[in-house]
């Protein structure tokens, strides 16, 4: 009886877990931010806009498994270079300049209405998770605001 017992449980726990692990996938798979979303206007500080221009151009991916994806590039002009060759190190500087891109996990508070982006790999390590307000405008577009730059608003358009 014991081992029935035991069994019992054991298959309890291995469905219970199973149906937590689904609902979670199922949670990301359903949150309004799975996409592919392509920057359509861009605010920030005078420095940063500086770096990036007016009218910068980038790509933001989630995905349904908790992944994402995001590069943003100046609308100026960047040197470039022969393959074969390596850049000055002005040229280098100047290519990466206003040029931000990183991937890694997401995770959303839907309550918070916040998304938090967990880097694995950056362009600029100068910090690792990022948590942005996020919210969607009559059209649909998504808005993301940093929680600590007030003064940013990056809005995206659903790419079809």
């Amino acid at each position: 009886m014991r081992t029935l017992s035991a069994t019992a449980l054991a298959v309890l726990v291995a469905i219970t877990a199973t149906s937590v692990s689904s609902q979670q996938v199922n949670r990301s798979a359903s949150t309004p931010l799975v996409g592919t979303w392509r920057l359509v206007s861009f605010r920030s500080d005078s420095q940063t806009m500086a770096s990036r221009g007016p009218r910068p151009t980038g790509l933001l991916i989630y995905d349904a498994t908790g992944h994402m994806a995001v590069q943003i590039q100046p609308d100026r002009r960047r040197p470039s270079w022969p393959q074969r060759q390596l850049p000055t190190p002005e040229q280098a500087i100047e290519a990466v300049n206003g040029h931000a891109a990183y991937f890694g996990t997401y995770t959303v508070d839907e309550r918070a209405r916040t998304v938090t982006h967990h880097r694995e790999g950056a362009l600029n390590f100068d910090f690792v998770d990022y948590i942005r307000r996020y919210e969607f405008d009559a059209s649909g577009r998504l808005i993301l605001l940093p929680a600590d730059r007030p003064e940013n608003r990056l809005v995206w358009e659903r790419v079809k």
